[in-house]
């Protein structure tokens, strides 16, 4: 069934020249769809609105200047944005630790491997010396081949919610497994080396212009929106996964 915006029946050729940029995306075909979609959208405002440009990407920038407006945020907005984030400001936090990886794949129950997870933790909180051994021996993790051995890590090197249970923690074993999307964890702390918080005044440019991004990204979001709301689209269903369609 030909997708049709606006009485224009997008071509092969449209969609087939969108494809390389969206490789490696869950749905590749599904959102070079869905972008040739929202470039014709735009391109059309553009005409109606009377703009003109030498090629499509300057006129779509042409529309976007009209039609997004965002003010920059003032200095306390940036430091109320400086108060509430401080470890995004923190330089040179460190921690050093090893870990256990249980793995969670599609041929292992996580029944079972949780089990080993809590019985392997119960037994290194009991005796921490042989955290070496056991990692060597249950692991999933190529570390395992150092004791489990992670050695130092900065924020932003894991992730976040491996990253949340190892910063900030004491020294010595984490009594609790750890959760994120490769399985379930144990960890040890070894030493935390404290960051140093950067002056408000050093990072106040970087914040302002972050925040000003992110908010042109939302109103080009709702724009977008607005569009696609007016739009007679079919042969395609556009879902919420849709981004940048619907937030």
């Amino acid at each position: 069934m030909p997708v049709v915006v606006n009485d224009y029946e997008l071509t092969d050729a449209d969609i087939e020249a969108e494809l390389p940029r969206h490789e490696g995306e869950p749905l590749p075909l599904h959102q070079a769809t869905v972008a040739v979609i929202l470039r014709h959208l735009l391109c059309e405002e553009a005409a109606r609105l009377g703009l003109s440009a030498p090629d499509e990407d300057g006129l779509i920038d042409a529309l976007l200047a009209r039609e997004i407006k965002v003010p920059q945020p003032d200095r306390e907005s940036c430091l109320r944005h400086y108060q509430q984030h401080p470890t995004r400001y923190t330089v040179g936090e460190l921690v050093e630790a090893d870990h256990i990886l249980f793995q969670v794949t599609p041929q292992v129950a996580l029944g079972p491997l949780r089990e080993l997870a809590e019985a392997t933790l119960a037994e290194l909180v009991a005796a921490p010396e042989r955290f070496a051994a056991l990692a060597a021996e249950r692991s999933n993790c190529p570390s395992a081949a150092q004791g489990g051995s992670l050695g130092q890590l900065a924020r932003g090197q894991t992730v976040p919610e491996f990253e949340r249970a190892l910063f900030g923690a004491a020294p010595g074993i984490v009594p609790r497994l750890i959760e994120t999307r490769f399985g379930l964890h144990i960890a040890r702390i070894h030493r935390s080396i404290a960051g140093r918080l950067r002056p408000f005044d050093e990072v106040e440019g970087a914040i302002a212009s972050a925040m000003h991004a992110y908010s042109v990204d939302t109103a080009t979001r709702q724009y977008l929106q607005l569009l696609v709301g007016r739009a007679r689209i079919s042969g395609i269903a556009l879902a919420a996964a849709d981004s940048p369609l619907v937030q």
